[in-house]
């Protein structure tokens, strides 16, 4: 038999494509260590995609290890899955267990915004899936380059289109994300997807080859040649201005294919018929064996021959690197095959079986007859590269500090407030973002609570019991640029508290790090400052981190995007229907304001909107303040307290009240105490607004003071549909409407 590794072994010599493959020359010498040869051609394609900075985290997995520190407990209970599994698995009481993770799918969807968006999706929801979970939302935490930049016009509709149709075709409600603007996402737009699923404790699943002649099982779509190299390759390198022409690397979808799949899958969980389950995602069939047979106690033996195809002029390279969507890898006990394939053809999804686990320490492929692979797949799947890319601190850290929001002119009387607070409502981020949140369902499943443009989303997850969870992205690039460990806990704090503010007690976050080139040193000081700074707020908050992704290469050319923190909180609450919402309801309501405020502009939505600045020292973190004001809104939601909160973050007091009073067209009167402008734009933390029937006020008022959270009436709900400050301003609730609704519209129509 011809054996592709013997010719290998003879011919040592033989040029091999390995820079074009994004691999650097000593990782190729390194890959010949390990061989103790050169690899075939298929061995090379394997360790390209796996190695690259996608998939093996070379640049980050050593500082990421400090997340480990933390504790495996939440407030709820144990961590039962973490760092290092397909997604972290929460246990949230009466039996069930959450599973939550974010992702990244940036560079495909510059490249494709439809494709590239809707894949994203896509893969997240089948890592949910792999831990035996059910998966019952979405959310999706959006940047883009400037509203009025002609390139947006592309990006942004197709993202969103891509986002709406893969989840809307899945069944799955979109509960929650974000969507924001800044110069430095032109030509980077980053597009992080998160999916969350439900499941019981029994039902955890992991991802472990084990058993010698258990049955290697490939099911779902068919291989093609669409995403080759696709988010593995195109996501670890930096964009050049011609980046756009990279389509052939960008995967596409079939979410109807994928329902399919999820349904499948969840049947063949129940009938017992799996060991273990891989997606495959990133580097496709490279991946999804690399990684079991890694994590197993043997080896693995497949058949590419076996793998079923769509299209059938693909190499053996191309069928590893393949990332065809809408597939998965499962390991079978030999008398289980025959009931799995009657499930699979239930569903109408193909299966084949491809190679069996061994009980030796190898992966071996073979391909027509020859063996074209044959690796330790540790040394593929986990044992990878490890850089430990030189830090430094940006040389200007001083400058940008001293550069302070102090000598910028503020508004002098109350029409130049009211027109500032125009101006900051009918800004691209602050302003409404519907025309985006419609296009997605939001309550399909019938068991959304609350959803966009909530400060949660919110799903209940037992019928009769009113279980439920609340989640919440948040990212402040702007704050991790002027100081990246404080910036970091920023991002976190804030999704903390939107979870909070809706009765939910948070109990956990996923992450999504955006930045740009790790071999930039001072990219990578502010990657392993914001670790640093997230590390810290997670011990200090009680909120351990369950797993998530980095992105890097985040850049055109020279130009770095904000680094981009993305936090994705979990929370848990009793009963939904004790939740907390928004918008002001009732005329006569008491407004409170919950939370010291002072004067912190640097960062600040009014810096950026009014003077397009960005200086200064972002806002001091209060991590015991935030935790109190989470205690008091956990025991007002569920006493009833309270028929509406907001928290106050970007904006400051002036938009939440704003927000408060459009969500319903209820008005508000308000009366502040010293600076009005500092009261209404600064961006101070740990504050939230509240909205009280009288006759509560007095049980509230004793609340916060158990709780020594600050805390005090500045105005009432009102019928008369306008916002008042008393002695500043009034401003009618229409004209308001109407610059907040303005931005993304009007962009769009006139490109």
């Amino acid at each position: 038999m011809a054996d592709t590794v013997k010719n290998a072994q003879e011919t040592p010599d033989v040029e091999q494509p390995w820079a074009e493959l994004g691999l650097k020359e000593d990782e190729y010498q390194r890959i010949r260590e390990i061989l103790g040869r050169r690899p075939t051609g298929c061995e090379l394609a394997m360790y390209s995609v796996m190695w690259s900075e996608h998939c093996s985290y070379k640049s980050s997995k050593m500082h990421l290890k400090r997340f480990g520190a933390l504790s495996k407990e939440t407030p709820r209970g144990a961590l039962l899955a973490g760092i290092g599994d397909n997604a972290g698995v929460v246990d949230i009481g009466q039996g069930y267990a959450v599973t939550f993770k974010a992702e990244s799918h940036n560079h495909p969807s510059y490249v494709e915004p439809h494709q590239g968006a809707a894949t994203g999706v896509g893969g997240i929801v089948r890592d949910i899936l792999a831990m035996g979970a059910r998966p019952v939302g979405v959310m999706d935490a959006l940047r883009f380059g400037p509203l009025d930049a002609p390139d947006t016009a592309r990006v942004l509709p197709g993202v969103v289109a891509g986002v709406g149709d893969y989840g809307n075709c899945l069944g799955l409600p979109n509960i929650g994300g974000e969507v924001e603007f800044d110069a430095s996402y032109a030509g980077n737009p980053l597009v992080n997807a998160l999916c969350v699923g439900v499941l019981r404790h029994e039902d955890l699943k992991f991802a472990k080859a084990t058993g010698a002649g258990n049955q290697v099982v490939m099911y779902g779509a068919r291989t093609g040649g669409d995403g080759i190299g696709g988010a593995s390759i195109l996501a670890s390198e930096t964009f050049d201005e011609g980046g756009e022409g990279k389509r052939p690397a960008v995967q596409v979808g079939d979410p109807f294919m994928e329902k399919l799949l999820i349904e499948c899958t969840l049947e063949l969980f129940a009938a017992g018929v799996v060991t273990a389950i891989q997606d495959f995602g990133a580097a496709g069939l490279s991946c999804a064996t690399s990684e079991l047979a890694a994590a197993g106690d043997g080896g693995m033996w497949v058949n590419m021959n076996e793998v079923q195809l769509r299209d059938h002029t693909l190499s053996p390279e191309e069928i590893l690197m393949s990332e065809s969507q809408e597939r998965m890898m499962a390991i079978v006990h030999p008398g289980d095959v025959d009931r799995f394939m009657e499930v699979c053809a239930k569903w109408d999804v193909e299966a084949a079986v491809i190679g069996e686990v061994t009980d030796g320490d190898r992966l071996v492929i073979e391909w027509n007859g020859e063996v074209v692979v044959d690796v330790p797949p540790r040394t593929v799947a986990i044992d990878g590269p490890v850089y430990d890319r030189p830090q430094q601190p940006r040389q200007a850290q001083g400058e940008i500090e001293a550069n302070t929001t102090a000598s910028l002119p503020r508004p002098a009387d109350g029409d130049e407030l009211a027109s500032t607070l125009l101006q900051v409502m009918g800004s691209p981020n602050q302003g409404d973002k519907s025309w985006v949140t419609s296009q997605y369902d939001r309550y399909v499943r019938g068991n959304s609570v609350l959803a966009q443009p909530e400060d949660s989303g919110m799903l209940r997850i037992d019928e009769e019991t009113g279980l439920g969870i609340a989640l919440s992205t948040d990212a402040n690039g702007r704050f991790t640029w002027l100081n990246p460990y404080q910036g970091a806990q920023l991002s976190l704090c804030e999704s903390y508290r939107n979870v909070a503010v809706t009765g939910a007690t948070p109990v956990a976050i996923t992450d999504c790090l955006n930045y740009g080139s790790p071999e930039d040193p001072e990219v990578m000081w502010s990657f392993v400052e914001s670790i640093k700074g997230l590390v810290d707020g997670c011990a200090a908050l009680g909120t351990p981190v369950t797993g998530g992704n980095v992105s890097f290469y985040n850049q055109t050319g020279e130009t770095a995007i904000l680094p981009t923190p993305l936090i994705g909180t979990l929370g848990v609450i009793d009963d939904v229907t004790r939740h907390t919402t928004v918008g002001f309801r009732n005329a006569g309501d008491e407004v409170w304001q919950l939370g010291s405020t002072a004067d912190e502009l640097d960062g600040s939505a009014w810096a950026g909107v009014v003077h397009q600045h960005l200086g200064g020292v972002p806002p001091r973190v209060d991590f015991d303040a935030e935790q109190r004001l989470a205690a008091v809104m956990a025991v007002a939601a569920r006493e009833g307290l309270v028929t509406s909160a907001h928290d106050l973050s970007a904006g400051g007091l002036a938009v939440g009240l704003a927000e408060s009073a459009l969500r319903y067209d209820m008005g508000v009167r308000v009366r502040l105490e010293g600076d009005a402008f500092v009261g209404l734009f600064s961006e101070s933390v740990a504050r939230a607004i509240v909205s009280i029937a009288p006759e509560n006020s007095g049980r509230f008022a004793d609340l916060c003071a158990e709780h020594g959270l600050a805390a005090g009436r500045i105005g009432e709900v009102t019928d008369i549909g306008e916002i008042e400050v008393e002695g500043q301003f009034s401003l009618g609730l229409d004209e308001l409407r109407a610059a907040w609704e303005a931005p993304i519209p009007s962009a769009l129509v006139l490109a």
